[in-house]
Parts: C-alpha cells; structure tokens; sequence
C-alpha cells in the first residue's frame, strides 16, 4: 500500500518501520543514560534529555535513508541488511560526535553515546527482522481486483519483483470486452457474469485498476460509479503502476493521462526555494571538496604528463533543450572520441588508471558543481545527454522531449532505481523513473534523493 504525501507515494510498511525506529532511536540516549547514570542522576548529570534524543533520533533517521533502509528497491538478505544498519550507526555516530563538538551542550559522554548506539543498532535490526516477517503475510498490502485481463492487464501480471508487488495483492482479473488474448491465467481469471460491486463485497476489495483494452466496447460506468459509492477506490492502470513502481510506464501511456493527471506542478516559490538550496550547497560543497579536487588534479597530472588536460568539457542538453558545457574530471584518453560520439560500455579500454579510480567513486562529477552555481544543472534531476545522443532518442523514444522540462542533475531518481545505461533500451527505462520525478517533482522529493545517493556513492551501485 503507497500513500501520497507532498507530491510523492510512500509506501506505508515503510512509513510504520521508519516510525517504529524513530521511537527507537528518540528513547536510546534516555535508556542509555539510565543504564549509565542511574535513574535518579541521569536527569541531574546531562540536563533535559528531550532535545538529545531528538538529534540522535533524527541523525540516525537521516543515515538510515542515505544507506538506503527506507527504499522499496532493498534486497539485501540478513548479512546485508546487518551491514547496512552498522553503517548507518557508524556513519551517524561520527556526525553525532561532530555535533557534540560545535554544540557541546548536548553532549551525553562517550559511554551513553556508545550504549545509545548498541541500543540503537540492535533494535533495529529486531524490528526490521520482524516487521519484514509481517510484511510478508499481506498486512500492509491493498486487495486490487483488476477489470480487465488482456495486454494492458497483463503488465500487472508481470510484475515479478517483490519491491513492485509489495503494495498490493491481486485478487483476480474480470475479462473484459475487447480484451486482446494475454498470459493471464484463467484460474485467476473472475466470472463476468456477477457485478462488481459484489465480487468487491465477496473478495474484500480496496481498490479497482481499469486495465480494459479498449474503453469503447461497454465501458462499465455505472458499476464503477457504484463501487466508488461504496468507498473502493477506482485507479486507471497508468496510475496504479507509477504508484507501485515509481515509474511511468512509456507502452501504456497517452497523452491525456499526462494532462489530466494529478503532478507536473511548479510555482516560483518551489524554484527559488530550490535554486537558493543549489547555490548555498554548491558552495558548501566546493569548501569541503577543494582539497579532494586539489588532488585529483595532481594525480591527472602526475600520471599522464604535465601536459594532460584536468578536465573534460563536453556539450549537453539542459532544460528546455539549452545547450550547455558539463564539466567533469577527464576519465578517458583525450582521443577517446575521435570515432565519434560513443556511449560508454562496461570496462570501457578507452578509461585512464586514475579515471577508473574516479568514476568509481563518482569523484570525476565534483567539478558539476560549478555547473550547478552556475544555474546550469541542479543537484537532482534528469542526467543531461549529448546532443547527439538526445536527436536520435527523441527520434526514436515518446515522450522523451518532456524530461528536459526541468533542469538536469548530477543525480536523479533514474540514477538510484536503474544501474548504468549504455543503450537505447536502457535510455527507454531510465526515461520512465525521470517521466516520474518529473511530474512528481517536490522540493521534499528532491532532498530524500539527495540523502539516498549517499547509497549509491558508498555501496558503488550504477558506476562504470
């Protein structure tokens, strides 16, 4: 089951678990100075302990997202998940000290702060071992009868990964008129000879998803209507599986689901508060990445001759289809193209020692940031292509135009949901998860990306 808040689906197993380890985490400093202090002298020792657990709550909240624990998409198994969690302790624990430094009266002394941290580790781990039990028996998940069972219906028949079916659970297919012969079983497959608002009634349904191949031949509309009266919730397919799969699907979708849906809002108030969080991070950034920059340029340097080129500019399509100049860190022999425009392949020969160093750890994008103090390019959005690449998918892609409707970024929920492309195919599929944080764009959204891609930079997924 997903719920929308601030412009974006949230699936609610997620949000019960985040909450259940925010208690957690709130009460671990609290149990930790009792343990340490003893009741009577907790109090009286450390002050008020209310603001105290807040920032080791909301710490270690944040490090869990950017490790990924809050994602649909997580698979690991025990020994990942337990690796996964000792990294966002560990990794909180250093911004915590961090923050007791500058604001030292929180502090908590090392030996409840470790406590608070085993504490903190441990309940974790119980609670998902046993939340991701009961998530399994269905607890969480919307009962969906699908009215329809031809091609269009099939795609939900198709989802086969537990992330994509972990919202809802399909009770059964309604044939309708029309309806082209699919892969749809037919003992999964309802009697078209009783009502919808009964099969709802008998099979305990939530919501419904029109998934008919054609809506000319005896739409039902009164039944519908009927249900809806009920309180079930009535979803046109293309929804459905951008809520379940944080994607648009490009083979089921029409222009009129584009105009009409709910999404693809801007207003002034967004962009600025947005371009002022670029500007004053970008800037931040640049501070904290110079020294990280200052080698690398050494390194480039020192390895290829002093006459090698530090960076590489290349021309990429921006928003509205602006051309601009990208920078990064050069990763590739400086004739790499002299065949022409190449997309780059794993294991790529044409990449330098110190490039695969630096595209493996994602340091060959540092010098975007300047592209982002610039206005060029925000820190969240679609990864901007060349020019040669964008002519021929738009050629070739529908609807790939649209994504240039906002500004590029060094990141991007395709990033975080699809590993690298190299191919058309994998342009058609990334498209999908940009098309959803295009018309889902939401300053809230854009900030839970940015925690997450601390994910993708630490366990190196996407990077070749």
């Amino acid at each position: 089951m997903a719920i929308r808040i601030f412009q974006h689906y949230w699936h609610l197993h997620l949000a019960v678990l985040a909450v259940i380890e925010g208690v957690i985490f709130f009460f671990a400093p609290f149990a930790a100075a009792y343990l340490r202090f003893n009741p009577q002298g907790a109090e009286e020792i450390l002050g008020p302990m209310l603001p105290r657990g807040l920032v080791f709550a909301g710490v270690l909240f944040i490090s869990m997202a950017a490790m990924g624990l809050y994602n649909s998409r997580q698979r690991s198994r025990l020994a990942g998940l337990i690796a996964r969690v000792a990294a966002s302790v560990i990794g909180g624990a250093m911004v915590i000290a961090i923050l007791f430094y500058m604001f030292p009266d929180l502090h908590i002394g090392r030996g409840a702060l470790l406590i608070s941290l085993a504490i903190a580790f441990g309940g974790s781990v119980i609670a998902r071992i046993v939340f991701d039990t009961l998530v399994d028996e269905d607890l969480f998940k919307r009962r969906v009868l699908v009215y329809g069972s031809g091609r269009r219906a099939v795609s939900i028949a198709r989802l086969r990964r537990r992330s994509d079916r972990r919202g809802f659970v399909v009770v059964g297919y309604v044939p309708a008129e029309g309806d082209e012969a699919s892969e749809v079983p037919d003992n999964e497959k309802l009697p078209t000879t009783v009502d919808l608002l009964t099969l709802c009634e008998r099979h305990r349904v939530d919501e419904i998803v029109v998934a008919m191949d054609d809506r000319r031949r005896r739409f039902p509309m009164d039944q519908l209507l009927e249900c809806r009266l009920e309180g079930v919730e009535i979803l046109e397919l293309v929804t459905f599986l951008e809520r379940e799969t944080g994607k648009v699907r490009l083979d089921l979708l029409n222009p009129s689901w584009m105009i009409f849906s709910e999404g693809f809002g801007r207003g002034r108030i967004h962009d600025t508060m947005e371009r002022g969080f670029d500007i004053l991070a970008s800037l931040l950034l640049l501070v904290v990445a110079a020294p990280i920059m200052v080698v690398t340029a050494l390194a480039i340097k020192i390895m290829e001759g002093p006459k090698a080129s530090i960076f590489y500019r290349q021309v990429r399509v921006g928003q509205y289809g602006r051309p601009f100049r990208l920078l990064k860190f050069r990763s590739m022999r400086e004739d790499a193209e002299k065949d022409g425009a190449q997309w780059a392949q794993k294991n790529d020969s044409r990449v330098t020692p110190i490039g695969a160093f630096t595209r493996l750890t994602r340091i060959d994008e540092l010098p975007q940031i300047l592209n982002v103090l610039r206005g060029e390019m925000s820190f969240v959005g679609p990864r901007p292509e060349r020019p040669e690449f964008v002519g021929q998918l738009e050629e070739r892609i529908p609807y790939y135009r649209e994504r240039h409707t906002i500004k590029p970024g060094i990141t991007g929920w395709a990033q975080l949901c699809y590993p690298y492309g190299s191919s058309e195919q994998d342009a058609i599929e990334k498209l999908q998860y940009d098309l959803f944080y295009v018309k889902n764009h939401s300053l809230l959204f854009y900030l839970a990306i940015l925690v997450q891609t601390v994910e993708v930079i630490v366990w190196r997924k996407g990077a070749r």
